[in-house]
């Protein structure tokens, strides 16, 4: 990390000159620009005056940014194609998120592997052909434009009863798939 590099970012952002930032910080103008351009280190204790004095805190000052994916293509999708369906898992490591959404085809006859009782909820969207939802004892047909939102509380499994290709776009939180 270059601390003077971002020490700069930040005074500028927050809209202050040099000279005002050495002066809330008890410090010479030319002692800051050194520190600001890597060509000497603050104590300690100076470098938390001068993070105090931009506003913020230590933590939060060398907390790394991380440069997440936030948009994916079908490149970065993992396929798992099963005898009777495929998986696309469309959020790569989806399992460290909140929820965890993947693509189902159900082949005609198809049906998921059973999702056994947890504590999360679940969201379905079909969008080609229909399906049947088995949740717990009930069986509830959902075609193509249709949604779905249950609670995992219950044994469930989708089922391609018809002749064509079904599509399920299926969130599940926590991730399970």
């Amino acid at each position: 990390m270059e601390i003077g590099k971002k020490l700069k970012t930040m005074r500028v952002k927050n809209g202050l000159t040099l000279e005002e930032l050495a002066s809330r910080c008890e410090l010479t103008k030319g002692f800051l620009s050194q520190i600001e351009n890597d060509l000497t280190s603050p104590s300690i204790a100076t470098l938390v005056d001068i993070v105090e004095a931009l506003g913020t805190n230590m933590s939060t000052f060398f907390k790394e940014e991380t440069d997440e994916q936030l948009v994916f293509t079908e490149e970065d999708f993992f396929v798992d194609e099963q005898d009777d369906s495929v998986i696309h898992w469309i959020v790569p490591n989806a399992q460290k998120n909140e929820m965890e959404p993947i693509l189902l085809e159900l082949n005609p006859g198809g049906k998921s592997n059973e999702i056994l009782p947890h504590e999360g909820e679940e969201f379905g969207y079909v969008l080609q052909g229909k399906i049947i939802l088995q949740y717990g004892d009930e069986e509830i047909p959902v075609k193509k434009g249709e949604t779905f939102y249950i609670k995992g509380n219950q044994s469930h499994v989708l089922v391609n009863g018809s002749q064509q290709k079904a599509r399920v776009i299926w969130v599940c939180t926590p991730p399970i798939f």
